[in-house]
């Protein structure tokens, strides 16, 4: 598994690879939080439950991404450790985090922007583009 950052003109975008597709799920999370410069406290550590349904892979990746962005702005949360389960159209997702103490950029929303989810030889690939 992996991410890198991809130069883009206005927004960020990274390309992230891993074997299969709920720990493609769970690295794009990891690489957004890395990107964004997010950093938690050594304090409780919290759980919570996310399930939603789309139309395609690609739909259940942003509406997850979207969740996140939601939980750091409006609750002061940072997620990083995932257990996804992904079927039929639809996502599961327990996941466990703390309180944000540092942010250096926040990501406003995620895009569709050329999002599409492909098998390569490194499993699963994505590239993702976030608006700032």
């Amino acid at each position: 598994m992996g991410f890198e950052e991809i130069s883009h003109t206005a927004d960020w975008s990274i390309r992230v690879w891993a074997q299969d597709l709920p720990s493609l799920f769970a690295e794009s999370a990891r690489a957004m939080n890395a990107l964004a410069g997010t950093v938690t406290g050594q304090g409780p550590r919290l759980q919570r439950t996310f399930k939603s349904e789309g139309s395609d892979v690609e739909s259940l990746l942003v509406a997850f991404l979207s969740e996140l962005v939601y939980y750091q702005e409006q609750e002061n949360l940072a997620f990083d450790t995932f257990e996804i389960q992904l079927s039929n159209q639809q996502i599961s997702v327990n996941m466990e985090g703390a309180q944000i103490t540092s942010i250096d950029k926040a990501i406003k929303a995620v895009t569709y922007h050329n999002l599409k989810v492909e098998e390569t030889a490194r499993g699963v690939e994505v590239v993702i583009v976030f608006d700032v």
